[in-house]
């Protein structure tokens, strides 16, 4: 299978892209192209498309599934398995940010609260403490605003997301209206 020159610069960039939202480069490279391919494929065609090893599309197919964005699909006729993406690109963005909270904002917090559990020995270690409190707070604050983003249909979302700085001038309103400045 050959791609386009337009999907395959799509499939290279979402290579570079993935390895900054927490995959290798071959696993973002697969997810785009399962993405932006209209029939499941299956490991073959995979690795002959992305020129890459049939053992790197197993593992990669492994970790896709590990982390709820493809699915096998079985094809009549066929015993090979096919692979495609498990839902829309708002579902697997909401599939992303859940595994990564998962995988990444969950631990953190685990170390934040055991960390403080410790009564502080001297000022500096209640300065540290404070610090981490503060930033407890902030990953709980930001965890429970993103679990109700995740909770909302593709549709609200993205009626959300329309509104965009608009919701920055609402609140600005409700301060005036209330009498509260801006904090620092």
């Amino acid at each position: 299978m050959k791609l386009n020159p337009t999907a395959e610069n799509f499939v290279v960039h979402f290579g570079e892209m993935g390895s900054r939202w927490g995959f290798n480069r071959t696993v973002g490279q697969m997810l785009a192209l399962l993405v932006i391919h209209p029939e499941p494929l299956n490991a073959e065609d995979i690795a002959e498309t992305l020129h890459v090893s049939r053992g790197n599309v197993s593992m990669g197919l492994k970790e896709l599934q590990s982390w709820r964005l493809v699915r096998v699909q079985r094809v009549h006729g066929d015993r090979k398995d096919y692979f495609t993406v498990s839902g829309s690109i708002w579902e697997l963005a909401q599939t992303v940010f859940e595994e990564r909270r998962k995988r990444e904002i969950e631990p953190t917090l685990s170390v934040l609260r055991s960390n403080l559990l410790d009564e502080p020995k001297s000022d500096e270690e209640a300065f540290a403490q404070q610090q981490m409190s503060d930033l407890l707070t902030l990953l709980e604050q930001l965890t429970n605003w993103a679990q109700q983003l995740n909770n909302l249909s593709p549709g609200q979302l993205q009626g959300l997301l329309k509104l965009g700085s608009g919701v920055g001038k609402v609140l600005d309103l409700k301060d005036r209206i209330i009498g509260q400045s801006k904090p620092d």
